[in-house]
């Protein structure tokens, strides 16, 4: 039995169109797999934990072999308590619009709390990065306003999917599935309806292997 993880970005819940496709792709999933879990952590309702100064400070300790201070270490077990929630995720699940042409800022403040040294990532006798969450699989479901393919002008705009997949490889997660929902925006109402239709039925499809 695996538990899977979706982590929501987008606080519009029914009006989103990455909700929507990330529901679909859920609803297949459970159909196709009863004796798996599925948890949806709503970064709009649940925002990550705030990283201050003590927190910051017991990373700078950690990166230099030293132990944090005692305050520092208080801090620095919330954070230890948000990546063991996601370590616990045996399948991810990540929904996101693009905001300003990469992720809203909720999803970018989970990144930063959950990929630190010793826990999602550590650092090699050689110096290099050994990703500490191999092994589980991740479905990217990403709606954005305009078209954003490779070869076109706008590609160079988009700091959203190739950020994704750099974060995802650098902690170790390789097998990353991607489901667009474009244009959303740019052409219109029709076509975002048959952007969404699509990517709906794209996620149904592809559920049923995750």
């Amino acid at each position: 039995m695996a538990h899977v993880l979706h982590v929501q970005a987008s606080p519009r819940g029914d009006e989103s169109f990455s909700v929507r496709a990330a529901r679909a792709f859920l609803d297949a999933y459970a159909k196709t797999h009863p004796g798996d879990t599925i948890e949806t952590l709503d970064l709009a309702a649940r925002p990550p934990i705030e990283l201050g100064g003590e927190a910051a400070g017991a990373k700078m300790q950690i990166l230099g072999g030293q132990a944090p201070t005692a305050d520092q270490a208080k801090a620095w077990a919330r954070v230890t308590e948000t990546i063991r929630h996601l370590k616990k995720a045996d399948k991810l699940l990540v929904s996101s619009p693009m905001w300003n042409f990469a992720l809203p800022y909720r999803l970018k403040h989970y990144i930063d709390v959950v990929v630190q040294p010793g826990e999602t990532f550590r650092y090699t006798p050689e110096g290099k990065v050994e990703g500490l969450m191999r092994g589980k699989p991740c479905m990217l479901i990403l709606a954005r306003g305009g078209r954003y393919e490779p070869g076109t002008p706008a590609a160079a705009m988009d700091f959203q999917l190739p950020y994704l997949k750099t974060i995802l490889g650098f902690i170790g997660i390789e097998k990353v599935g991607v489901i667009l929902v474009e244009p959303t925006a740019a052409e219109g109402p029709d076509a975002a309806k048959k952007a969404l239709d699509a990517a709906v039925a794209d996620a149904r499809r592809r559920a049923a292997d995750f």
